[in-house]
């Protein structure tokens, strides 16, 4: 503990010192942080504010299209979100940071205060840790003028990490190397490979705390533009690898569902109206267009991450609370300003891209880890065909050839019962 309070304090003054640069190199706007950045404190860019505490969040699932907005903003402005990580807050690391999070030498004022309202005071439905989706999920947002057949623009000004640590997380029966609760080992894995080792595993308790579910904690070193998540290794220097904070969902209101924990809503799956999309490229500087399905598409945000690499293979990321500045617009059905595939599925783009979407089971969960990768890998050649077609003008055999020959089709997550692949279409040659 007391090498992890080191490293910690550590952080966190290389933090607050003068600010750092975070974000890829193409991002369109810097991104800095002053340190720990409390609800209210710090900058806030937007001409909006969203804080998520209690009664601005869903825990565990989205908005539907008749959930009542938290915030009404014109189409064109921008709104600065204060995201709530999951890590740290739930049910198997005891529902309460500031023990959880001390036990790692965090001191209790370098917790956020938003963490600590939500792990104490969300009061809108108990929680079901074993059915219940993870995500802090803060929204939803009207934009005016929405409507359904629109889409909506979302440019990510900035990420900024709201404190200098995260947390990667494995649990019994998810991620890529799973076996389910009295169920057979998956085809291609013997008993021993299975992640986190089945001898471990307590969901039989009934006790999260007991499940054996393994939190890795990830504190954040360096300054200025070389912030680093550092995880052990037994006998050597510890293992770094750059930031690159993304949000994981953003998404509009899809399903019109009959209550708030209507299974159709669990924050777990990403669906056409995005959600828990989990695609790294998605940082400052980048687009995500997503279809508008309900009057004033009630935008929502969560599943901070602080980093991620393609398939996000153990469950989670290095997750990590993040302030976010959107600017939020309305293309009109029928008019230019977003890809055509956009109008019907979520679609991305960064400066240097087009990122093109495909999602195993788009309309709803599929209901376990065994969805196909090669559905969503079709759907991504599919869409990715419409848009060399229609927007950039080839035609559609060639543009075939050319996906082949050139584009890099990569597994977003294997780990949302709704798997993704996302395709990556260099704009320098076109």
């Amino acid at each position: 503990m007391d090498i992890e309070r080191r490293s910690f304090l550590r952080a966190a003054a290389a933090v607050s010192a003068g600010g750092v640069v975070l974000g890829s190199a193409s991002a369109a706007r810097a991104t800095r942080t002053p340190g720990i950045l409390q609800p209210h404190r710090g900058p806030i860019a937007g001409q909006h504010y969203l804080p998520s505490l209690p009664d601005q969040v869903r825990w565990g699932y989205v908005p539907s299209v008749t959930s009542e907005p938290v915030l009404r903003i014109a189409s064109g402005e921008t709104v600065t979100i204060d995201t709530v990580s999951h890590e740290g807050i739930l049910e198997d690391q005891g529902r309460d940071p500031v023990a959880w999070f001390g036990g790692h030498g965090v001191p209790a004022g370098q917790v956020l205060t938003d963490a600590i309202a939500v792990a104490r005071g969300y009061d809108r439905t108990p929680r079901d840790f074993d059915v219940d989706g993870p995500h802090v999920v803060t929204g939803p947002i009207h934009v005016g003028g929405a409507e359904p057949g629109d889409v909506l623009k979302v440019e990510i000004l900035t990420a900024l990490p709201r404190v200098p640590y995260g947390v990667v997380s494995s649990r019994h029966g998810k991620g890529a190397l799973p076996r389910a609760a009295g169920g057979a080992v998956p085809a291609g894995l013997t008993e021993a490979e299975i992640m986190p080792p089945v001898a471990t595993d307590g969901r039989a308790t009934k006790d999260p705390v007991r499940y054996g579910n393994v939190s890795v904690f990830t504190p954040v070193r360096g300054g200025g533009d070389h912030l680093v998540g550092a995880l052990p290794r037994p006998g050597h220097e510890d293992v770094t690898f750059p930031l690159r904070p993304f949000m994981g969902m953003m998404g509009v209101a899809f399903a019109d569902a009959g209550g708030l924990t209507d299974p159709r809503l669990n924050s777990i799956p990403p669906t056409l109206g995005g959600g828990n999309i989990d695609i790294n490229l998605l940082g400052a500087g980048s687009t995500f267009y997503l279809p508008v399905f309900a009057d004033g598409a009630l935008f929502y945000v969560g599943d901070p991450h602080l980093a991620m690499g393609n398939g996000e293979v153990a469950l989670t990321a290095l997750e990590g609370s993040l302030r976010a500045t959107y600017r939020l617009t309305v293309v009109k059905k029928g008019r230019r300003g977003a890809p055509s595939v956009a109008f019907g599925y979520p679609f991305a783009e960064t400066a240097d891209a087009w990122v093109v979407i495909g999602l195993s089971d788009p309309d709803g969960s599929s209901g376990g880890q065994g969805s196909d990768l090669d559905v969503a890998m079709r759907r991504a050649v599919v869409n990715a065909l419409d848009f060399l077609q229609r927007d950039l003008g080839m035609d559609r055999a060639v543009g075939y050839a050319y996906l082949s020959a050139a584009v890099d089709f990569s597994v977003s997550q294997v780990v949302d019962r709704t798997v993704g692949v996302h395709a990556t279409i260099r704009k320098a040659h076109f």
